[in-house]
């Protein structure tokens, strides 16, 4: 199977059969984060304050990203290169994903749980390790899950949580779903990569969709966003093994075997 992505933020997915002389293109559409906002708290106010914690949380790029331009402002890289990025650094720097720990490195600290692949791994990772002392930070946004806190919280492990980006629908949403579905009809496959980004498209989907929407084969990036579309009463029919492009296009292999022509 190969992935090319194309400039409609779709690609096409080519199912090689195990027939010879059998094989179809599928379309498969990738409905990526919404565009985010980077309203938020200031972190630098408790990431002044390394010995309050016991160490630190990030679950995706964009909390990263949040705090790197948080430290940009104001000359406070000088302060975090020469005084509190060490502070921090002995302390543990837990993440989900390698997008989010090679950020987590790109601001200088070193990280761990990158193979976890979701929250609620990470927070079993979490739990195997820490016990009940200092809170971690907990860099997020408006809308995050409750798995990782909640499980943390039945542990004893206390968390503390600090808002640093919000999520708000992309402005182009619809036109784009209504230039793509103009050009290139219904899709195969739909994937989501946040309960956020189904929340957001899902209205738009289904109208364009109509009688046709049973047809599309839903896949989800994680497990919050296979429950978020289990709660729309959609059938999951791919999870990402990993959230990696390579995660994806194996569940999607799976999802999208041809049948025998």
């Amino acid at each position: 199977m190969s992935l090319n992505i194309i400039p409609s933020s779709s690609i096409h997915v080519e199912a090689n059969a195990p027939w010879k002389d059998c094989q179809v293109i599928m379309k498969v559409l990738l409905l990526k984060d919404p565009k985010e906002d980077d309203c938020g708290q200031d972190p630098y106010i408790r990431l002044s304050h390394p010995e309050g914690y016991g160490g630190l949380i990030f679950t995706s790029p964009r909390a990263v990203e949040a705090v790197e331009l948080c430290l940009e402002k104001d000359n406070k890289a000088e302060v975090w290169k020469h005084s509190l990025k060490e502070k921090w650094n002995a302390k543990t720097v837990y993440v989900v994903g390698n997008a989010t720990a090679s950020l987590v490195n790109k601001i200088g600290l070193d990280a761990e749980g990158a193979n976890c692949g979701n929250a609620e791994k990470l927070a079993e990772y979490i739990c195997s390790r820490e016990s009940p002392a200092l809170p971690l930070l907990f860099p997020c946004g408006t809308v995050k899950g409750e798995i990782l806190p909640q499980m943390l919280k039945d542990r004893g492990i206390p968390m503390e949580s600090i808002t640093v980006y919000q999520k708000v629908p992309h402005p182009g949403i619809q036109v784009n779903l209504n230039s793509y579905y103009a050009k290139q009809g219904v899709p195969a496959s739909i994937t989501f990569f946040s309960p956020s980004g189904l929340a957001y498209s899902l209205k738009h989907i289904q109208e364009l969709s109509g009688d046709n929407i049973d047809r599309i084969k839903f896949a989800a990036i994680g497990p919050s966003t296979a429950r978020a579309l289990a709660a729309q009463g959609l059938p999951v029919s791919c999870m990402a093994e990993s959230p990696t492009p390579q995660g994806l296009a194996t569940g999607l292999r799976l999802a999208l075997e041809a049948p025998r022509c």
